[in-house]
């Protein structure tokens, strides 16, 4: 699965890995070793990765991590906006969006498999007061323009 290109430019995965070590920064997180190749992964990655496929990809300096340990730094990534879960393909991707934390909402093409995150951050005008959204998906299936071409 690969990422649809569109209006914005894309960060590159140096980017990207910079925004992550500024962001646990910010937030006194440790960016641990683990941690860091885990996010870089998923940001080298052409499309969303599965965590069974990240345990195959890690280095052997780490050992042989178990489920538990991918797991517990993709929560880590995910809760410091660092990555997103595309609910329906139990995959995460990296986060493209410069502005923090957001609602992501993907575009998933059903024949090519195309996925393009867009943030949805005007959806927000339509929570009740006082409601602390924690966690949100909004996830869309249908056909790619080029796919409809």
């Amino acid at each position: 699965m690969t990422a649809c290109k569109h209006e914005h430019e894309h960060k590159t995965p140096e980017q990207l890995l910079a925004t992550a070590r500024q962001v646990c920064d910010e937030q006194g997180r440790r960016f641990t070793k683990l941690r860091e190749h885990v996010f870089n992964l998923i940001a080298r990655s052409t499309g969303p990765v599965k965590a069974y496929d990240l345990l195959d990809q890690l280095r052997p300096e780490f050992g042989s991590p178990k489920p538990p340990t991918v797991y517990r730094a993709l929560d880590f990534l995910s809760g410091l906006g660092l990555i997103h879960r595309v609910e329906a393909l139990n995959a995460y991707i990296a986060c493209d969006h410069s502005q923090g934390r957001h609602i992501a909402e993907f575009f998933i093409c059903e024949t090519c498999e195309n996925l393009e995150e867009r943030s949805a951050n005007d959806h927000i005008d339509c929570v009740p007061d006082g409601f602390d959204i924690r966690r949100s998906v909004i996830e869309h299936y249908g056909i790619c323009k080029n796919c409809a071409a």
